[in-house]
Parts: C-alpha cells; structure tokens; sequence
C-alpha cells in the first residue's frame, strides 16, 4: 500500500513527469540522431529517478538495486549507440 504524499513528493512527481513528456516529446521530435540519443539518455536518467523514488516512498531497497542495474544498462546502451552514430558520420 502507498503512503500518503506530501506536497513535496507531489512536486518531485509533477517534476518527473514534465521531464519524462519534454524527453519523448524530443526523442519524437528531434531534427538529428543525435539529439534523440539524448533524448533517450535524458529518459533512462529519469526512469532511474523514478525508481529511486519508488524505492523511497515504499521503503524497499530491492527498487534500489533495479535502478542501479537499469541505470548502468541504460548508460551502455547510450554509448553504444553514440559510437555507432560517431562510425556512421566518418
């Protein structure tokens, strides 16, 4: 069962999602390869905030460690794909 929020997890949630809809709205959107990497980078980050968030409002720390192991898969993931976009410029 959730915990009843205060005004301020209201408003780290409010903020979560405002950068979750401004990243799709880019990796949708965005003109260049590139800045739809970003875009993605930039969802991967907010994922991770968002299960670190989680695990705090539910108090477990098993969120903890999914967050931990989505933020590094999602950190390779990203380099891999800028190295790839870097070896299809040249």
């Amino acid at each position: 069962m959730m915990p009843e929020l205060n005004p301020l997890e209201w408003l780290v949630l409010a903020i979560l999602a405002a950068a979750l809809a401004l990243a799709f709205l880019r990796l949708s959107s965005g003109p260049a390869a590139p800045d739809r990497l970003v875009a993605a980078d930039t969802l991967g980050v907010v994922a991770t905030a968002g299960l670190a968030l989680v695990a705090w409002l539910l108090g477990s720390a098993l969120y903890l460690d999914v967050a931990l192991v989505y933020g590094v898969l999602s950190f390779v993931g990203v380099v891999a794909l800028a190295r790839a976009i870097e070896g299809a410029r040249s």
